[in-house]
């Protein structure tokens, strides 16, 4: 048992209808597994599912817990800030990319 920390400049999606949600209704709650630290009340960019910069959150509530089932989750609530233009969408993917999702060492 023990927390991860999130990187404070990301907030990626795994799930295509939280995404969906944020979005399209400016807000969304997107749960991952076991328990992680996120930066609440801070501005962080979101990512789709395929690793593409797509907003700016403001990270309301980070809630962790262990559920039902006895599975350590962790419940983000997010509200849209904006959404990134297609320039700024391909700067901060590939930055992303160098830094968060390319190469493992």
């Amino acid at each position: 048992m023990g927390f991860q920390m999130e990187f404070n400049s990301i907030c990626k999606f795994k799930n295509e209808q939280e995404l969906y949600e944020l979005l399209e209704y400016g807000r969304t709650k997107m749960v991952k597994q076991g328990f992680r630290v996120y930066p609440t009340g801070e501005k962080v960019i979101a990512y789709t599912p395929e690793n593409v910069a797509v907003a700016i959150v403001k990270i309301s509530a980070s809630i962790a817990e262990i559920n039902f089932q006895g599975h350590e989750v962790t419940a983000v609530e997010m509200d849209l800030v904006r959404k990134l233009n297609e320039e700024e969408s391909r700067v901060q993917t590939a930055l992303a990319y160098e830094m968060f999702f390319g190469e493992q060492r």
